[in-house]
């Protein structure tokens, strides 16, 4: 199933804050493989598919440097189309001698981890089929595991590495939130997610459709952790892709109703999270 297409609400585009562009441009495309899409000034646009954006960075004036125990992005997260994409990337990732942080096995998907220059946290996965996910009622079992590296890389064959495949896409989004009770009701009740997973009560994993999280909320720069200041490098905001111009109406609707700020920019309307994570909710 494709959890990332209509009827389904999903994370679209990620905006980053870094604190050297040229820095960064370079990071992401050398090192993960996407394309310039468009430039202007102090801002760029990346793509995989060489038409739709997934990623934008820019250099603030005055930015600073990522403020650590705050509110804001854990990681970002690249869904690729197969298995041996995963192997192609990582054989890229060790030939170039970039620092993995991590390799998990999550039953429903597998992943690696590491981070941009500027320390914002990036994942890179691939899902199992759906069909094989596990439910709890409404509860997707998912565990922290090893990955077998051994098996990807022989997945991807020696397959050659020309970059992110076409078909990535943003997979989802994982967030340091401040409390998770008023981030529940805001994302739950507000924009419609259903909770499809507690973890100790520490982080929930939340997704329309039944996908096992198009967003991670977790506390684990602690419970009552301060939004970062503006300057700072780190999550500008990301979009939020509703299917039909009636779903982000009823959005809008709830999330008015909670006591939630909502304002119109352009053509995308905008709303905060209880920690303070902006958030586009585009068509």
């Amino acid at each position: 199933m494709n959890f990332h297409r209509a009827p389904h609400v999903f994370v679209g585009k990620v905006n980053l804050k870094v604190e050297n562009l040229e820095r960064s441009l370079a990071f992401y495309q050398q090192i993960i493989g996407f394309k310039l899409l468009g430039r202007k000034e102090n801002k760029a646009l990346l793509t995989a598919d060489g038409r739709t954006a997934l990623l934008s960075i820019e250099q603030p004036e005055n930015v600073t440097a990522k403020q650590p125990r705050t509110t804001g992005l854990y990681h970002f997260a690249l869904l690729l189309p197969t298995r041996s994409d995963l192997g192609s990337i990582l054989q890229h990732l060790l030939n170039s001698g970039y620092p993995l942080q991590g390799a998990s096995d999550h039953l429903v998907s597998e992943a690696l981890y590491l981070a941009d220059p500027d320390g914002n946290g990036i994942e890179i996965y691939r899902d199992r089929p759906s069909s094989t996910w596990e439910w709890n009622d409404s509860e997707v079992v998912m565990a922290t595991k090893p990955l077998d590296a051994k098996a990807i890389l022989a997945e991807g064959n020696g397959k050659p590495w020309t970059g992110l495949p076409s078909a990535t896409l943003m997979g989802h989004i994982h967030l340091h939130v401040s409390e998770l009770g008023q981030t529940e009701n805001f994302y739950r009740n507000g924009l419609g997610f259903e909770v499809v997973s507690n973890y100790h009560n520490q982080a929930l994993f939340i997704s329309t459709g039944r996908y096992h999280h198009h967003i991670g909320l977790n506390v684990w720069n602690g419970i009552g952790a301060p939004s970062p200041l503006e300057s700072s490098v780190g999550l500008e905001s990301f979009t939020l892709v509703f299917p039909v111009e009636e779903a982000r109406e009823q959005a809008i609707n709830q999330l008015r109703e909670i006591g939630a700020a909502v304002s119109k920019e352009n053509q995308d309307f905008i709303t905060k999270d209880p920690s303070g994570n902006i958030i586009r909710l585009v068509l």
